[in-house]
This record gives C-alpha cells, sequence and structure tokens, in this order.
C-alpha cells in the first residue's frame, strides 16, 4: 500500500465519480493553474487496474487530497 497526500485546494465532491476519466480536471483546478492535461489521473489508475490493485481518493476542499494505491502481493516462484 502507498498513499501519496497534499495540502492543496481539494476537489469538489461533484468533480469525484470523473477523477479517473481521461482529460478530466476538476473546475477549481482549471481555475488555479491554466496548464494540465488531465491525463496523470487516468493513467494512475489504469496502471493500477493493471497489476489488479485498487486506487482510492478521499479530499476535503481547502485541507488537501489524500490517494491510495493498494497492490496484491506478487507470487513466489519455486
Amino acid at each position: 500500500m502507498v498513499e501519496v497526500a497534499d495540502t492543496g485546494i481539494g476537489i469538489p465532491e461533484e468533480a469525484m465519480s470523473h477523477l479517473f476519466e481521461e482529460f478530466f480536471r476538476a473546475p477549481n483546478a482549471r481555475l488555479v493553474e491554466r496548464e494540465g492535461t488531465g491525463l496523470g489521473l487516468s493513467i494512475a489508475y489504469e496502471t493500477v487496474q493493471n497489476f489488479a490493485g485498487r486506487i482510492s481518493v478521499q479530499s476535503d476542499l481547502g485541507v488537501g487530497t489524500r490517494f491510495t494505491v493498494t497492490l496484491p502481493l506478487a507470487e513466489t516462484r519455486d
């Protein structure tokens, strides 16, 4: 399990269901920063899914965001 957290602007509740879609950027992120493709989280989501893992997010506006990535243990070979 890996957690990444910040103390940034946070993500609005109405944006959470779209967060991992390609080219999506939360409205408040577009207001703060003009640059960005909206690809980073969709690539991270796809990568985690390819390894049979899970990615989750918790966020509070004005407080910050925490992403948690959980990957299964690798099988050992004899």
